[in-house]
């Protein structure tokens, strides 16, 4: 298979879908992986390097989308990319569909095969594709929510674990999976106290088993959410409902009970957030302040660390790529039910139910495309 890698063209995207070790594994294989000249600059990977692990430079991207069977990425198409996208291409990368209509329908237009790395499962249920970055946005959630806490920032000038005579800051997680995990680690390590919510009991049970005594546990639902926001000093918004848009657990209504200088970090935001007044921002313009509550919701942030980003998201889709690679997408998911849920859209037809509830397009059966 023809295999193209295109540089990331969205505001301060870093990272590369592909390392050269990923490169090497596919050319080895014999398929032909084409990647776009630089691609590789922003995670530390030089053309050089790709060219040494069996891959072809490429001068632009229209080059690679033109060449390509097999688009990989790493975030989804932006405008510029759309007319590029042929029929029958397969693209695989985070599509978030239920949070952007212009895209759902540009890609429905396209008549391409989008395979979407959030809605991938495991058999166990879990998505495999999104933990890798999931682990790097929860974590970088809590690194982001302490310096803009900084009064120059625009926060209440409060630092996370205190110091010996003044109390630390309080933390509060929405959602209690991958996300909310490291980030009630990462802010419980710095000496936060930490309140994790989800509506999961189980959940619940295993957070409260394992994580330090400065972390609690508690059950999510508005009144709890409307009591904790109004002395809590960074809140994380990590829910998610896999392939839909997520809920909003905090109203625009409810930032006047929060005191000024509060800090809200919407990690969700790929998926329409679950912060009311959040909007997608950028690691040029990350945060903007509404009734003095400070609103950081980069849509892109494990882009800030490419090299790390890059080399786990790498380790996580080679083994779905080559299966791709191998036997072709309709094959590889006749064979392999969890990736066959990372079907979205297929020749202009929506096959996932979260992003046809979203727009209310009409659900089309993913077996009868698989025939």
């Amino acid at each position: 298979m023809i295999i193209g890698v295109p540089k990331e063209i969205k505001n301060n995207e870093n990272r590369v879908s592909l390392t050269p070790a990923g490169t090497y594994e596919l050319s080895k294989r014999n398929h032909t992986v084409y990647v776009q000249s630089t691609a590789g600059i922003g995670s530390g990977f030089s053309d050089e390097e790709y060219v040494e692990a069996g891959a072809k430079i490429l001068p632009d991207i229209a080059s690679v989308y033109e060449a390509a069977e097999m688009i990989i990425k790493v975030k989804e198409p932006i405008q510029e990319e759309y007319d590029l996208i042929k029929p029958d291409q397969l693209v695989f990368t985070y599509f978030h569909f239920a949070s952007y209509e212009p895209l759902t329908k540009a890609m429905i237009k396209s008549k391409a095969v989008c395979l979407a790395y959030e809605t991938v499962t495991a058999p166990d249920r879990s998505l495999p594709l999104l933990v890798p970055m999931s682990e790097v946005a929860g974590r970088m959630a809590v690194q982001q929510g302490a310096k803009y806490l900084e009064a120059p920032m625009g926060g209440r000038g409060v630092l996370l674990g205190g110091v010996p005579g003044v109390p630390p800051a309080k933390v509060m997680i929405l959602g209690g999976g991958i996300v909310g995990t490291q980030a009630a680690k990462m802010a419980a390590g710095l000496g936060s106290i930490v309140t994790i919510l989800d509506i999961n009991l189980s959940r619940l049970r295993y957070l409260s088993d394992v994580m330090p005594a400065n972390v609690t546990t508690m059950y999510s639902n508005e009144f709890n959410i409307r009591r904790l926001i109004k002395n809590h000093d960074l809140i994380v918004g990590a829910v998610l409902i896999p392939g839909a848009k997520a809920p909003s657990l905090i109203t625009k209504e409810m930032l006047s009970t929060m005191r000024p200088g509060t800090v809200l970090v919407d990690v969700a935001v790929d998926q329409g957030g679950c912060i009311e007044t959040c909007k997608p921002t950028t690691h040029e313009d990350p945060i903007f302040i509404i009734d003095g509550v400070v609103h950081y919701c980069v849509a892109n942030m494990p882009g800030a660390v490419p090299y790390t980003s890059t080399v786990a998201l790498t380790n996580a889709t080679l083994p779905y790529a080559i299966r791709l690679a191998e036997k072709g997408w309709k094959q590889a998911c006749k064979e392999d039910p969890g990736l066959k849920e990372g079907l979205n859209v297929v020749h202009g037809k929506v096959v996932h139910k979260g992003v046809s509830d979203a727009f209310g397009d009409t659900l089309e059966s993913v077996d009868d495309l698989l025939i």
